[in-house]
């Protein structure tokens, strides 16, 4: 699968198809001048970038903001008023510049680092897809009441998924919107719980929902799908169960059509207002935001991603929607003094770089108000792969580890799930962490319908169960080098947050 960077899409491919600062509650606005004149605008002789423009919510405000922008050579895509974002699409290399001086402009920057029709590939691996002879292996040792594919569904029986399904599978007036790059919903797993009226496709910053755009382009966009049927594949008698198999699940597509599979800033803004608008309960968000792994507030464009985006997930919060995202793949303690980024900008040419986790974000997990997720394997440690951190990580839940192995029949220690095209595949990474959090999350939806999406929060962390940090040196891989410190204590630390999701225990 293409681009499925550091936690996106937070997975580690290797499929196995089967055929069948505290509160950002921050960016004070800094420009004070007069709205610029025609004049003041340069010849659009630049590329044709991307940005968004963060005002003021007040209707005059927005109307002055959205001349400036016309007199400085840019066009808008769509303004989201009640959050004060506006796209804009310019070839004014001073656009950026120009636009931050505008009375009323809170901030404002780019969104890529190069122009609207991006080119490149990273490529993480390749979905493991399970044969027909390994489907009809596992099928044949699912015992009575479970799915054919159960048996290697090791994740659903770490948190008692299995058993809570048989309590309270989850309600139908609870939908969980997967936020990535498309979401299958003809597959038969898929099907009897796909919600059409709550999928659409925000590529570009503006929603279509046309029929069928929430669908990925290709076999390759296959991470939404796969995050789709570990919240909700029905228990139907085909292929696997989701966490929650008797809620509704959504598709809201952000990710570039093309191989890079990116996710830009306006098209996840664009998903959270749509998600809200729309009555979604719990957002999945098993990615970061591209082009940059950690973005940061002493850089204007980074700043204004920061600045939009958390607008968008924090209206999503007040209109009742709990926002669920990863932690990231890169084993990185988010709670350092510093880190080493060297995949950022992942829309052109890479520069190393030393950021500060407390001052440099990675969005959206890290935005306030957001459950962060980390990664478990098998046997109940932490995934290798795993980012972590002390007051950053809120709850984990298993997301693979092919060094953590299960005794079942593929023996690989992934995650099963479904694919496009009707199949089935393992895939690891704090992006299947995440889906069984946000599954458990609906379950607490549906015993709760009136829970806020703080108080949902709240019961996340109450029911999980936390192992503690280990008693011996962390060594993920078994290289014999320590790979992690984790820190704080049995009830809350910096691998595991308050604890292990627990399914069960949720429904009881």
């Amino acid at each position: 699968m293409a681009h499925l960077r550091s936690r996106r899409r937070l997975a580690l491919a290797v499929p196995v198809v089967l055929s069948l600062t505290a509160s950002l509650g921050f960016l004070p606005g800094a420009a004070s001048a007069a709205p610029l004149t025609a004049s003041a605008a340069t010849s659009a002789d630049g590329p044709n970038l991307a940005y968004v423009v963060n005002t003021k919510t007040d209707h005059g405000t927005i109307e002055s903001v959205k001349r400036a922008i016309a007199a400085a050579d840019g066009t808008v895509v769509i303004a989201y008023e009640k959050i004060g974002v506006i796209v804009v699409h310019s070839a004014n290399p001073d656009f950026g510049k120009q636009i931050r001086a505008v009375r009323g402009v809170q901030s404002a920057g780019a969104t890529r680092t190069t122009p609207l029709t991006p080119a490149g590939t990273t490529d993480e691996g390749a979905a493991q897809v399970l044969s027909a002879a390994q489907a009809a292996k596992v099928s044949q040792s699912a015992t009575t009441g479970e799915e054919p594919l159960e048996a290697d569904q090791w994740d659903l029986r770490a948190i008692g998924a299995d058993k809570a399904a048989k309590i309270n599978p989850g309600s139908k007036n609870v939908t969980v919107a997967v936020i990535d790059v498309g979401v299958d919903d003809t597959h038969p797993d898929i099907a009897p719980n796909f919600s059409a009226s709550q999928s659409a496709n925000c590529v570009g910053g503006k929603p279509d929902t046309s029929y069928g755009a929430w669908r990925p382009v290709d076999a390759d966009h296959y991470h939404g799908t796969h995050v789709a049927g570990e919240i909700a594949a029905a228990r139907n008698g085909i292929g696997v169960a989701g966490v929650a198999p008797g809620v509704k699940v959504a598709g809201i597509t952000v990710a570039e059509p093309d191989s890079t599979q990116l996710f830009f800033p306006e098209s996840v803004v664009c998903a959270f207002v749509f998600a809200a608008d729309h009555g979604v309960e719990i957002t999945n968000n098993s990615y970061y935001v591209d082009p940059w792994l950690y973005n940061c507030l002493d850089d204007p464009d980074q700043r204004a991603i920061v600045d939009a985006v958390n607008r968008a997930q924090l209206y999503a919060q007040k209109k009742g929607t709990l926002n669920v995202a990863a932690a990231g793949n890169s084993n990185d303690d988010l709670d350092s003094d510093a880190l080493t980024d060297a995949s950022s900008p992942d829309d052109s040419t890479p520069v190393t770089r030393t950021v500060d986790p407390h001052k440099c974000f990675d969005v959206p997990t890290q935005l306030p108000g957001v459950v962060t997720v980390s990664s478990t394997g098998v046997k109940g440690a932490k995934s290798y792969f795993s980012s972590y951190g002390d007051g950053v990580i809120d709850v984990a839940a298993p997301g693979g580890d092919k060094y953590q192995i299960p005794d079942t029949p593929s023996m690989n220690g992934r995650i099963l799930s479904t694919m496009p095209n009707n199949q089935y595949g393992f895939l690891q990474g704090t992006s299947m962490a995440t889906p069984h959090v946000a599954g458990v999350a609906a379950l607490l939806k549906s015993k709760y319908p009136s829970a806020t999406p703080a108080q949902l929060q709240a019961l996340l962390k109450a029911e999980a169960d936390n192992p503690g940090c280990p008693t011996d040196p962390y060594d993920g891989n078994g290289d014999g080098v320590v790979d992690a410190t984790c820190v704080g204590g049995k009830r809350v630390n910096g691998f595991y947050g308050s604890g292990i999701v627990n399914a069960l225990r949720a429904v009881k």
